[in-house]
């Protein structure tokens, strides 16, 4: 069993991904953009998630999808951090059962975050922190109807069946909770990138943003759009 080092009174933030190999993930962008392609952004995407959980003021856990990712993902970030691999199941369970492993470690705010969404902000993470205060559940919902954040400060209700990686998931995990009586925030909303016209919002929204992942990632769009000046015309 994880133990935690501390009371752990400050949130923990757990990252759920997957590692970006060739032919594995992103695969509805890739359709339309090829695997090659797909793979690089997933790399940055991923980077943008790892500059996120060294930013976050609290304890880190990365949790990756294979245990024999166990060691490379031991070298992804510059803070301490824990490595919990992802169990097999559907994606509900593997959650739930990390989620578990916590609580039985000391944790009691707990906020989830993947890959996908590399648009949030720190505002973003800020108004969950805030919001774990006093909510049961938090929700940041995406522009697809699925969600981008989510917290708890409750162990969760049964969600193994939920309509994951759909655009039901938002509305079914807010009337699941609303059906337990829990007391569930709604944050600023963000969106997943999924398909290829994701990117164009995605471009427009990382070209302030200083983060150096962000920046990389901008960078990495705009070779891609000129090069793809006539999807875009």
């Amino acid at each position: 069993m994880y133990k935690s080092e501390n009371s752990n009174e400050k949130p923990c933030l757990v990252v759920f991904f997957k590692r970006p190999v060739l032919f594995q993930g992103k695969q509805r962008l890739a359709k339309s953009i090829g695997a090659e392609q797909a793979l690089i952004f997933a790399k940055s995407f991923l980077r943008c998630a790892l500059e996120d959980a060294n930013e976050w003021p609290g304890p880190v856990v990365l949790s990756p999808a294979s245990p024999g990712d166990i060691p490379w993902a031991q070298t992804l970030l510059d803070r301490d951090c824990k490595v919990l691999a992802q169990p097999p199941g559907g994606f509900g369970h593997r959650l739930e059962e990390i989620d578990r492993r916590l609580r039985q470690g000391g944790h009691n705010k707990i906020l989830f975050i993947g890959t996908d969404a590399p648009a949030l902000k720190q505002a973003v993470y800020q108004e969950a922190r805030i919001a774990l205060e006093a909510a049961d559940i938090v929700l940041g919902p995406a522009a697809d109807g699925g969600v981008t954040i989510l917290g708890a400060r409750t162990p969760w209700p049964d969600f193994r069946f939920l309509p994951w990686e759909t655009n039901r998931l938002g509305k079914a995990f807010e009337e699941l909770c609303r059906q337990r009586r829990l007391k569930t925030k709604i944050i600023s909303p963000s969106y997943d990138i999924d398909v290829e016209a994701d990117l164009i919002p995605l471009l427009t929204d990382l070209g302030n943003d200083p983060r150096p992942a962000r920046q990389h990632l901008y960078h990495q769009l705009c070779t891609f759009l000129n090069q793809e000046t006539k999807h875009y015309a």
